[in-house]
């Protein structure tokens, strides 16, 4: 008999700022560890933490909760970038994915996995292709986990103003966990794994 799940999607709220920060530090040193420049620019991680409190007012922030309410991992969606995308990729027809980050204690439960099958799921609901993505262009350890999980990459964009560029799209029907679906908080009153059109607010086409 399969057990209770665990883990639990809800909305990023504001008095979550100060976990996610501590997600987005632990990142930070656990990318240097593994000799990555990523998130190293301090101007950077500023801007990233302004957008990223944009995206909980605008709900575009995403956690991922344990049995405490622990923030065990975090996601965004927003806008197409274009500084990468254009017109001929056709931006209507994908979610686009930003700030998946896994807390390491929560290391080993496909959470990254999981949340990106949920994306895929809310990205059919709403009649896209593709969930797309654009990471930091000298991280290739990260380039082959998203690889890894169903990602084509697309093209690298190299813009002088920007240090990620490394694009890759998946199809939103390619699941790679189909039979453990993260679901939505009860206290959301969700059901059956995925968020419905009225519980995530729809990205802008």
């Amino acid at each position: 008999m399969k057990s209770a799940p665990t883990e639990y999607l809800r909305p990023a709220a504001a008095e979550d700022v100060p976990a996610l920060l501590a997600l987005r530090t632990e990142a930070e040193e656990w990318l240097r560890s593994k000799g990555t420049d990523q998130w190293s620019d301090p101007e950077t991680g500023e801007k990233a933490i302004t957008k990223w409190r944009a995206s909980i007012d605008e709900g575009r922030a995403w956690v991922v909760v344990g049995e405490r309410d622990e923030v065990l991992a975090t996601v965004s969606r927003g806008p197409v970038d274009r500084d990468f995308w254009s017109d001929a990729d056709r931006p209507e027809s994908a979610l686009y994915l930003y700030k998946l980050i896994v807390a390491r204690e929560a290391s080993g439960r496909h959470l990254g996995t999981r949340v990106i099958d949920w994306m895929c799921r809310l990205a059919a609901l709403e009649g896209r292709t593709w969930v797309r993505i654009d990471t930091w262009r000298t991280n290739t350890g990260l380039h082959t986990y998203y690889e890894r999980l169903g990602f084509r990459h697309v093209r690298t964009e190299a813009p002088a103003h920007r240090r990620s560029g490394w694009l890759a799209q998946r199809p939103v029907g390619k699941l790679v966990m189909p039979d453990d679906p993260l679901l939505i908080s009860p206290s959301e009153g969700a059901h059956g794994g995925v968020a419905s059109r009225a519980e995530v607010p729809v990205q802008r086409r």
